[in-house]
């Protein structure tokens, strides 16, 4: 299987940092519910990721949270002040972090030279100690410590994150 630019650069990136990671490839998922086998396999929680914008456009996000909580715009703009949120479109999200609907990462951050794109992440995801997300193709998907990802990978592309709290 031919590994594409995007990802491979994913893969670099952590040899470089040093960050370990276990590789699944799989058929193409786009869903949370499509995931559910996967899950079971990894033994760690599946994250959603979600790319937002403020009503306006003028803000972008990119949120992480259990896979199997549901995103409700108005208490996460409330936690974060900004105007209700909602799906921000296709053309950012390639724009600012080169990926596309169905492979949405927080490791797309690492394309994100501009900073155009705040982080956020559910706070019950940081009680775990590895998470799994996809390298920026929905055809694999990595597993890296949850400590990695805040403390090497953010750090390395210029990103902070802002915990928030995802209730179910």
């Amino acid at each position: 299987m031919e590994i594409s630019a995007r990802e491979q650069k994913v893969y670099d990136i952590f040899e470089e940092i040093g960050v370990e990671y276990q590789l699944y490839r799989h058929e193409a998922i786009y869903t949370i519910a499509a995931a559910e086998e996967l899950d079971k396999k990894l033994e760690v929680p599946i994250a959603k990721n979600l790319f937002l914008s403020t009503k306006h456009g003028t803000e972008y996000y990119m949120l992480t949270l259990m896979g199997h909580k549901k995103f409700n715009t108005g208490k996460i703009s409330k936690q974060i002040g900004v105007p209700r949120m909602t799906f921000a479109g296709e053309e950012k999200m390639i724009e600012f972090l080169d990926i596309y609907p169905g492979s949405v990462t927080p490791l797309g951050l690492l394309n994100d030279d501009g900073n155009n794109v705040h982080f956020l992440i559910d706070s019950e995801l940081l009680n775990y100690e590895k998470i799994s997300v996809h390298p920026c193709v929905n055809t694999a998907t990595v597993v890296i410590k949850t400590k990695d990802l805040l403390e090497k990978i953010l750090p390395y592309c210029n990103h902070d994150y802002k915990e928030v709290l995802v209730e179910e």
